[in-house]
Parts: structure tokens; C-alpha cells; sequence
């Protein structure tokens, strides 16, 4: 009878060990945005350096990686896109603060920041309208179940959106304030 206890409680370690949550963790971000991440442009002043981001336990199955920054609160119908990043290589685990910058080479190769709703390709930080409530600005990176979603970097957010839902095997998300 102890051997079947044993074995089962071998069982369950190893189960729990492989359903280890996919996290994400960033040493920029504490709860609340700073200047540094804020956008430079639309009334705001900051220096919109795109927050260092890491990940780990990814589900089994994942190909490649999104990033997306989304602010629900925005005065809009539908929220405003701050950040779409894709066809993230699966061997990726981290970025580093400031490689949301289309013009920099800290991001893999292959990775496509897309259009958002500034206009701009790459990140665009928070920069919520002059005395309105805490606006909330969700990161999330999605674990994908494919290598390339066949997109472009014009393609606009909500078909991004679009295909990084239809491919999302698991996502992380941590979530940051501003207001001004």
C-alpha cells in the first residue's frame, strides 16, 4: 500500500511541475508607468521607452511569441493599442527596455512591430487625456501555436489581434497605471 502512496505522490510532483503558470515579469514596471515609458507626442512629454519585459514556462506546443499593450480605458469604442509586436522567435525570453524603437536592432530579426493606434510602428506609450481617472495599460505576450502569423508590419491592430487570438496557446499579462 505505501508503494502505491509513493507513486502517486510522484505523479502528482511531476504534474505540478509541468503545469507551472506562464508568467511575465518586468523590471521597469512596478504597478504604475514613470516618464520613461510615457509617450512623447498628443500633449504628453515622456522619453516612450518600451519596458524591459521577461517570460518564462511557456506552454508546451509554442512556436512564437505576440506582444501586445492596450489601454481599455482610452476615450475610444474600443480601447487604444499602445503596442504590437509578433513573430517573436520561440526561443526568446526576454527584451530589453527600449526595444519597442523600430529603429533599434535589440529585438530578433524577424520580429515585426505593426502599426498602432498613434500611427506609429512600434511602441507608443501611455499618454491618457489630461485629468481623466488612472487609465490601465495591459501588456501581454501570447505563447502562439505558430512561427509566423503571415502578416506585415501595416497590417492594422485589430486583424493582428485577430490572428494572435485564433493562435494563442497561453498568455501573460501584467497591467501598469497612468494618469496625468
Amino acid at each position: 500500500m505505501k508503494t502505491i502512496y509513493v507513486i502517486a505522490a510522484g505523479l502528482m510532483l511531476s504534474l505540478a511541475a509541468k503545469a507551472q503558470n506562464f508568467t511575465l515579469k518586468s523590471s521597469d514596471l512596478q504597478g504604475q508607468a514613470t516618464s520613461k515609458q510615457v509617450y512623447n507626442g498628443f500633449g504628453c512629454t515622456g522619453s516612450n521607452i518600451s519596458p524591459q519585459l521577461s517570460w518564462e514556462n511557456a506552454p508546451e506546443g509554442t512556436k512564437s511569441f505576440a506582444i501586445v499593450m492596450y489601454d481599455p480605458d482610452a476615450p475610444t469604442e474600443r480601447g487604444w493599442m499602445h503596442w504590437v509586436a509578433f513573430d517573436i522567435p520561440v526561443t526568446t525570453k526576454e527584451i530589453k527596455s527600449g526595444s519597442g524603437d523600430p529603429d533599434k536592432t535589440t529585438l530578433p530579426k524577424d520580429v515585426i512591430q505593426s502599426i498602432t493606434d498613434y500611427g506609429i510602428y512600434g511602441y507608443g506609450g501611455p499618454c491618457p487625456p489630461e485629468g481623466d481617472k488612472p487609465h490601465k495599460y495591459e501588456i501581454t505576450v501570447f505563447a502562439l501555436k505558430t512561427a509566423k502569423l503571415g502578416l506585415d508590419k501595416n497590417t492594422n491592430p485589430s486583424i493582428v489581434g485577430f490572428y494572435i487570438n485564433a493562435n494563442t496557446l497561453a498568455k501573460a499579462t501584467l497591467t501598469a497605471y497612468y494618469q496625468r
